[in-house]
């Protein structure tokens, strides 16, 4: 029976796993996506949330608090300037799992882990394509009826012009070699 086991101990000892997921903390907070196995992942996640909610009341207590986790100074300014910032306005669920499939040699389940508000290719996809769609498409338009006025003048032009110069080669090139032919045999 599984009865009050609710913490992954991940095959480590106590200090290990603090260490190993204060050091995974730092990374997520500094990179804002990392890759790890699918167990890490989820331990992860039950650590940094905590952290991210935190640093949303920016006083020293809460500073001290996260920096007794983490013990970076970096990934904590890093947390309490940038990260709570861009997070202010959501209620939890800071961070986004991915599964990406197994690992070749142990067929561990592996995963990408990442803070949800730095994920711009999923942010931005609407916004981008519409705003480049509408300019490209205005574009378009008004060129096209240039370039079409253009392209109608030139066409009756120029094809009065080569075909004048095109019959007067072929007739010079064939009398040329209707004499080179007819001088070597001879």
């Amino acid at each position: 029976m599984r009865h009050a086991k609710r913490i992954n101990h991940l095959g480590r000892t106590s200090s290990h796993r603090k260490a190993m997921l204060a050091n995974m903390a730092s990374s997520l907070i500094m990179k804002k996506r990392i890759y790890t196995t699918l167990a890490k992942a989820k331990a992860l996640r039950t650590v940094v949330e905590p952290l991210i909610t935190k640093s949303k009341s920016d006083s020293t207590h809460s500073r001290r608090t996260v920096f007794s986790f983490l013990q970076d100074k970096t990934a904590v300014t890093e947390l309490f300037r940038e990260v709570s910032t861009k997070v202010g306005q959501r209620p939890g669920g800071y961070t986004r799992i991915l599964k990406t499939g197994n690992r070749m040699g142990d067929n561990a389940e592996m995963c990408m882990i990442e803070l949800v508000d730095y994920n711009e290719n999923m942010l931005g996809i609407t916004k981008e394509s519409k705003a480049k769609a509408k300019t490209t498409r205005r574009g378009s338009k008004t060129k096209t009826k240039k370039e079409e006025v253009v392209a109608k003048t030139e066409k009756t032009e120029k094809p009065v012009a080569e075909k004048k110069e095109t019959t007067k080669k072929p007739k010079a090139k064939k009398e040329e070699t209707e004499n080179t032919s007819t001088e070597t045999p001879e």
